[in-house]
């Protein structure tokens, strides 16, 4: 029997019981649907840490103080005061794949503009942080080396503090602002960067030479942590091993010791949150795959019960001569053109999900055409697996007993 009589067949049957039809899909539509919308989310998380890494510095590595035994106690990254000006120099001097490097020292801070007032975070670092941590000053100038040298009362700042001190779109450069009674004056104003893959806003901070803040801010010698910046992405794993050797050497640890300090860079984070992503995602996909199995369960179902009712009706087609693969074909492009109506309704229906959630909940979708594709050719699959019991069922039955079936 030719294909395109067994397709009019196929739909002249579906096409008697429409809505037990729809009935059966839904477990197709509903897996498909949910495993786009899934891989949707988890792959627009995975571009979003990619974008909020790369805005902290892509080829930044990081040195914090701490992450040692201390009384058979593993310290954390930065619970140790362990870092100073010395490591920073000998950094500076000694690392070949290191291209710019700061000290950085921060600290919780009320801020007053006026009768305006804000609670923010005031980093100390020299003029190579605006760098590293690619920011973009976007009205007036960065600190100077002259200003770092004399400890000059000078900061840049970012939107937020700007519109929680001076107002929406206001000019903030030139006017001057009290931090812990101390008067600072505004020389720059930061471009907007938006929150990092952290929830935190990046633009809720304020930046002021390291000299400054140090001496009229901070009573200690020891730095918050180190920022460095890799003469590119290829040199990251021989930066961080080459800064913790000189830092070893610096603060004279033997072999025996273990380190008083940790190195990591963006790439290490962004691979640990992808990594969690992943998992995440994939989990999300195989929860949502169980509809599609419940699906195909429910072909299967109907596809028995189709067999039953028209027993009758195969008999007398193989009593005028369909042959028992026409029979086998024909019950297997029923269920074939029902996983795959669904799987297209899926699709469809998956796509607009993802995108509602982009819009509603804010949250970065990136629909793949692998992932489509994937989809529809899982649905498809699933018809013919649970379609293909029943289609056998149905060529093997005897003729003379599907005419006496009644």
């Amino acid at each position: 029997m030719k294909l395109l009589n067994l397709l009019k067949i196929a739909y002249r049957s579906l096409s008697k019981n429409k809505l037990r039809v729809l009935l059966t899909m839904l477990g197709i539509i509903i897996g498909v649907a949910s495993v786009i919308a899934m891989l949707a989310i988890g792959q627009g998380s995975k571009e979003n840490i990619q974008t909020s890494m790369a805005s902290l510095g892509i080829n930044s590595v990081m040195i914090y103080p701490g992450s040692t035994n201390q009384g058979g106690v593993r310290m954390g990254a930065g619970s140790y005061s362990t870092l100073t000006l010395k490591d920073v120099d000998a950094i500076n001097s000694k690392c070949d794949f290191v291209t710019d490097v700061s000290p950085v020292v921060s600290k919780s801070s009320q801020v007053i503009a006026g009768n305006q007032n804000w609670h923010t975070n005031v980093v100390g670092g020299l003029n190579q942080y605006f760098k590293i941590r690619d920011l973009t000053v976007s009205v007036g100038s960065s600190f100077s080396a002259t200003d770092e040298h004399t400890a000059a009362k000078v900061c840049v700042i970012g939107q937020t503090v700007s519109t929680n001190l001076f107002g929406e779109n206001a000019n903030p450069v030139g006017k001057f602002i009290r931090i812990n009674s101390i008067p600072f004056k505004v020389i720059g104003l930061l471009a907007v960067k938006g929150q990092n893959t952290f929830g935190q806003d990046q633009d809720d901070i304020i930046i002021a030479p390291f000299s400054t803040v140090m001496k009229r801010m901070l009573s200690t010698l020891y730095l918050n942590s180190i920022l460095a910046s890799a003469k590119s992405e290829n040199d990251i794993d021989n930066a961080k091993t080459q800064i913790s050797t000189i830092i070893r050497i610096q603060h004279k640890l033997t072999h025996a010791d273990q380190d008083d300090f940790t190195v990591r860079s963006q790439a290490d984070i962004a691979k640990t949150f992808e990594s969690i992503s992943n998992v995440m995602t994939i989990l999300l996909a195989c929860i949502a795959s169980i509809s599609l199995l419940v699906g195909g369960i429910g072909i299967m179902n109907i596809m028995l019960v189709s067999v039953t009712e028209r027993t009758r009706e195969i008999g007398i087609r193989m009593a005028v001569g369909a042959k028992s693969r026409d029979v086998l074909f024909q019950f297997i492009i029923e269920s074939i053109f029902i996983s795959v109506l669904g799987g297209l309704i899926g699709i469809v229906l998956g796509i607009l999900i993802a995108f509602l959630v982009s819009y509603f909940g804010k949250w970065p979708v990136v629909i793949t055409g692998t992932s489509i594709l994937l989809s529809f050719i899982f649905s498809s699959a699933v018809g013919i697996f649970f379609g293909w019991y029943p289609a056998k069922k149905a060529s093997n039955l005897n003729p003379i007993d599907a005419l006496r079936f009644e």
